[in-house]
Order: structure tokens, then C-alpha cells, then sequence
């Protein structure tokens, strides 16, 4: 279970990552490269919307990659869990069985008595 838990905790961390990136691009090419208008930069304009992109992508494969294997380590039922599942299906009642009715017997011994 404790390896389940990190690999979610990872998968929340990573899309908080994502939304934030989201959100600093801007849909027609301003955002956050287009604070950088300097042509002596060495990362410009089009090298942060490369690397703001490169970054969203990487993040949605990181999530979907970390989504299986959580999946694959989601904990198990214990051995408890199965075999209290296993005596309900052995001691489930056939319903098309003919119930059984209690059937009262008169005791002999009490009608008659002894003078």
C-alpha cells in the first residue's frame, strides 16, 4: 500500500505541475515567452514556448505512465477478505431447495396419564 500511496502523491505533484505550465503559456504564442523580448537572451522567445511545451507534454506522459502503475500497485484483498468471501459462497442457501418446516410431534408420554 505505501508504494501505491507515493506513486499517487507523484500523480497529484505532477498535475499541479501541469496546470501551472498550462497556465503560464498563452494560446496565441504570448505568456510567459512574451515577456522576454530581448534579442541578446540566450533563451528567447521561441526557446521558452519550446521548452514550456516540451514541458507539458513530458508531464502528460509522466502522469499517464504513473496513472498504470498505479494501477498495477493498487493494494490487494488479504487471504482474511477471500476466504470470508469463500464461506458465504459455500454456505449460501440452493433457492430452489424445498425449505424444510419444523414439524411438531405430539409427545405420547403426556396425553395419558398415569392413576
Amino acid at each position: 500500500m505505501g508504494i501505491y500511496i507515493f506513486i499517487s502523491i507523484i500523480i497529484i505533484i505532477a498535475c499541479i505541475l501541469q496546470v501551472l505550465i498550462v497556465l503560464v503559456q498563452n494560446s496565441k504564442g504570448g505568456g510567459l515567452a512574451a515577456n522576454f523580448t530581448s534579442t541578446g537572451q540566450s533563451m528567447g522567445v521561441r526557446k521558452t514556448a519550446d521548452f514550456l511545451e516540451k514541458a507539458t507534454w513530458t508531464l502528460a506522459v509522466i502522469v499517464l505512465v504513473l496513472s498504470i502503475a498505479a494501477t498495477a500497485a493498487i493494494p490487494h484483498g488479504t487471504e482474511e477478505e477471500a476466504s470470508r468471501i469463500e464461506d458465504q459462497i459455500n454456505n449460501a442457501v440452493d433457492p430452489t431447495a424445498i425449505p424444510n418446516l419444523p414439524t411438531a410431534i405430539p409427545d405420547q408420554g403426556e396425553g395419558q396419564q398415569e392413576e
